[in-house]
């Protein structure tokens, strides 16, 4: 998947990274055994996760990812400053060891990197990097990277999840009197973090309070997602959890603002559109989410402008060492 074919004259390209998943429900078995290092994945797991996405259809993620690689192309294109885009996945095809290689056989030297999730995490981003520096370490380093680690504060991405969210919030406004929460959400990682003196905690929450902040006078809070299956403790208060919570509070409406993630897949077509509504049904509440980015044009915007922020930054210090 690329946006264009060959690097520009001074060999530049952009790699933009995203989680992965099977295109084939018969490949989850081999999925989550990549997602779990190796280590074999229980039977029963296995087939939890085949029917979340027998559910919603398959995961639209990959699709996605090449559609904003596409729009990203486009968009540094009518800017005068054409890359060509190409995309990697950590956890499936094409992966960014194979992705990497592909790169280095059109002859580019540099490239800036960017994953599909705007906060930073050792355990999220960190990972990513990580692929990349195995990938050049087995290559030969031919690819001098620059990674964009954290852009979360991008202008145009703030804009466009408050236009989001405001699109959405109308829906609740048919309702007079309804008494409303507006949860941020984001995929929960292992809590472990927090005492690694990792940002991806304090980011999450400072980005929810930017982005309430420009929708005005609304109650809102913060809850994570989509833990893992591991034993150990993850970030919370889980939405499992908040979702009856605000229901015994007396609230009559929810509406899950997902500022972590940047496309529709099954952390949001399952665990929001069919377990959190279920968990809200049950519960006597009014459960709906804002629609996600995808290519929405300010996002595409959000993730060039990233990029270029990146570039200029790597000029700098390229200046400064000379």
């Amino acid at each position: 998947m690329m946006s264009n074919t060959m690097p520009d004259a001074n060999h530049r390209a952009v790699l933009l990274l995203a989680y992965g998943t099977p295109n084939d429900l018969g490949d989850m078995a081999a999925y989550l055994l990549d997602i779990r290092g190796g280590r074999p994945t229980p039977e029963a797991l296995v087939e939890e996760m085949t029917e979340r996405y027998r559910a919603i259809g398959g995961s639209p993620l990959n699709r996605h990812t090449g559609e904003q690689a596409a729009a990203l192309g486009e968009e540094l294109d009518r800017r005068g400053r054409p890359l060509p885009v190409y995309v990697g996945m950590r956890h499936w095809t094409p992966w960014i060891a194979e992705t990497v290689s592909r790169m280095r056989e059109d002859g580019v030297r540099e490239a800036t990197a960017i994953v599909m999730a705007p906060h930073y995490s050792s355990l999220s981003v960190g990972r990513y990097e990580e692929c990349i520096e195995a990938a050049q370490a087995e290559q030969g380093n031919g690819i001098v990277f620059h990674m964009v680690r954290s852009w979360w504060r991008q202008t145009a991405l703030l804009a466009a999840f408050e236009e989001k969210a405001h699109n959405a919030l109308a829906r609740f406004d048919e309702r007079d009197g309804m008494p409303l929460k507006v949860v941020f959400t984001a995929h929960s990682l292992p809590s472990r973090i927090l005492e690694q003196g990792d940002p991806y905690d304090d980011e999450l929450k400072e980005n929810a309070r930017v982005l309430a902040d420009r929708l005005g006078e609304i109650d809102w809070t913060f809850a994570y997602q989509s833990a893992g299956a591991s034993p150990e403790p993850w970030l919370g208060p889980s939405l499992e959890d908040v979702v009856p919570k605000l229901a015994e509070e007396g609230y009559r409406g929810i509406l899950v603002a997902p500022l972590g993630f940047v496309c529709d897949h099954v952390e949001i077509l399952y665990d929001l559109d069919i377990e959190a509504k279920q968990i809200a049904e049950t519960c006597g509440i009014r459960l709906e989410r804002t629609e996600s980015l995808n290519t929405t044009p300010a996002f595409i915007r959000a993730v060039a402008d990233a990029v270029e922020a990146s570039r200029s930054e790597a000029n700098a210090e390229s200046g400064r060492t000379k």
